[in-house]
């Protein structure tokens, strides 16, 4: 009689819930249709693939990096707006002004050292890769380019909320991550065609790191509070994620030959990440707020009301990554990108999806519990260590699904 009791208490709860598991459902399946879009601009890029070895170690951190910056941009507004220091103003020594110049210091800074972090993988995992200098002016290029678009877009979003009433806190992370996926890849796509050209890339390439040389010192030594606070603080977390992100990179990229035959595959690479993020990150929230609430206790075995949020991960998951698949499998078809077929891109989009709720689950309670045992707020925490890991994380359940349903590039 206990499970039926448990059945009927988890139902229960779910009807309790259906505003926001329509809300989630809603705001995963926006997310995913505009990453489409970033998967069908790097479905397009296998002749720069191919041209240029080693450049995939780079895409995935470059785009994660645009929602790392400027997803925290966000964050930093929406609670200026709650606290009341937040104003639409160009001035330097405002707080938006002040919050615009640390993320522009963070975006050279992170982009020269993602080119020389890619360089330095790919060597010590026996890679074949461009040259440093090319990697730079891809990775600064394509980085201050796609950054322009989402920087841009962020204030925006933050301008018209202010004036809309809406909380900032909840319209934006999901925006500018679909925002900054979808700009980033053609910003690196148009990078790409200025490497490998004699001298000019070598000038270019050393002009460009000198740049960001200059912004990154500037950045730690700002005479401005807010700006040199943001800069200390977030430039470790950020290299430490562009890590793990070129890592996920060397996945694909030492099976570079299985997407290049399919490039379908490399269709379904940006909506089935930003899936899983946004996963991780609906549970994450959940939980924060619960512990905040005392609704439920750090402990190392979930309680009841963690097991249902984790349930709700699965119902998003079931449906979400059926949708990414079949997405995936339409456009590719509209496109003429060669695919493994319907049933195969599905297959691995539901299974691959599977594995790593699992995963996220993990990390999302653990992660959670282990800030608010050490006096940390999970909110700050939960999101940007579980997008990161489930970077590498997500990437190697794609890679293993594609290999367990024998997707090879002899098609």
């Amino acid at each position: 009689m206990a499970f039926p009791r448990r059945a009927r208490r988890l139902w229960a709860y779910w009807r309790a819930e259906q505003r926001t598991l329509r809300q989630g459902f809603v705001a995963l399946l926006i997310s995913s249709g505009g990453d489409l879009l970033a998967g069908l601009a790097l479905g397009f890029m296998t002749d720069s693939l191919t041209r240029l070895p080693g450049l995939f170690l780079l895409i995935p951190a470059a785009i994660g990096m645009r929602g790392n910056i400027f997803g925290a941009l966000g964050s930093r507004l929406g609670t200026g707006m709650h606290t009341g220091q937040f104003e639409p103003s160009r001035e330097r020594e405002s707080f938006l002004g002040q919050n615009i110049l640390a993320s522009l210091y963070l975006t050279l800074a992170t982009s020269l050292f993602l080119a020389g972090a890619a360089r330095v993988v790919s060597v010590a995992l026996g890679f074949r890769s461009i040259s440093v200098w090319d990697y730079a002016v891809i990775s600064i290029l394509g980085g201050v380019l796609g950054s322009i678009v989402v920087g841009t877009a962020s204030i925006g979003i933050a301008v018209w909320s202010q004036r809309r009433a809406w909380d900032l806190d909840s319209v934006s992370a999901p925006l500018v991550t679909a925002i900054g996926d979808v700009a980033t890849l053609p910003a690196l796509w148009g990078a790409s065609y200025l490497v490998r050209i004699p001298y000019l890339t070598l000038l270019l390439g050393i002009a460009v790191a000198a740049l960001c040389l200059v912004a990154t010192v500037r950045g730690l030594l700002s005479d401005l509070p807010l700006v040199r606070r943001v800069v200390r603080e977030s430039m470790p977390v950020l290299f430490a994620a562009g890590v793990i992100d070129i890592l996920a990179g060397t996945v694909v990229e030492a099976r570079i030959g299985r997407f290049l035959a399919f490039p379908a595959l490399f269709v379904l690479i940006p909506p089935f990440l930003e899936d899983t993020n946004a996963l991780t990150g609906i549970l994450s929230s959940r939980l924060a707020s619960k512990l905040h609430l005392g609704v439920i206790e750090p402990r190392p075995f979930p309680q009841a009301l963690a097991w249902v949020d984790i349930s709700i991960q699965f119902v998003f998951a079931v449906s979400v990554f059926f949708m990414v698949g079949l997405a995936t499998e339409v456009v590719s078809l509209l496109t003429n990108l060669a695919s493994p077929g319907f049933g195969t891109i599905v297959a691995i989009s539901m299974t691959a999806g599977f594995v790593a709720t699992l995963i996220s689950s993990a990390i999302a309670y653990y992660t959670a519990i282990a800030a608010y045992r050490f006096g940390l707020d999970p909110d700050n925490h939960g999101i940007p260590i579980g997008s990161s890991v489930m970077d590498l994380a997500g990437t190697l359940c794609l890679v293993g699904a594609i290999l367990l349903f024998g997707v090879n590039a002899h098609g």
